[in-house]
């Protein structure tokens, strides 16, 4: 498992842009599953993402609005944000990240029920 980074060092390293190839693609291969009723690239409210809503017939009727955002860098780094929203105004959110951070090492999850920081040390597999 990686090394954390003290509290105190001052450098961490810079995802870099997006990768807009490599969203394209995953864009793509979302569009061609049944899960999801819409993929759109680069919505206007997350301009350097994906956001592939998912169809709502595999969901309960309590919840109002499920989706998955993936964010690509450059540098391999990544955010997944998977969302549902209910009929009673609350939420459940988790996000998977690899990137440079002050607060956990590069790899890590940040738990449901709201994905907070600063996240739970994971390993993912290199593909």
């Amino acid at each position: 498992m990686p090394e954390r980074r003290p509290t105190d060092d001052n450098t961490v390293p810079k995802v870099g842009g997006i990768d807009t190839d490599i969203l394209e693609q995953i864009g793509q291969h979302l569009k061609r599953s049944n899960r999801f009723a819409e993929t759109v690239f680069q919505q206007e409210y997350a301009p350097s993402s994906v956001v592939a809503e998912y169809d709502m017939g595999y969901f309960p009727t309590a919840i109002e609005r499920t989706y998955l955002q993936v964010r690509w860098y450059e540098t391999d780094d990544f955010n997944i944000h998977h969302s549902e929203q209910y009929d009673t105004g609350n939420h459940w959110e988790c996000r998977w990240d690899h990137h440079p951070n002050y607060h956990k090492i590069r790899s890590h999850f940040h738990p449901p029920l709201d994905a907070t920081t600063p996240g739970d040390d994971v390993e993912y597999e290199e593909d």
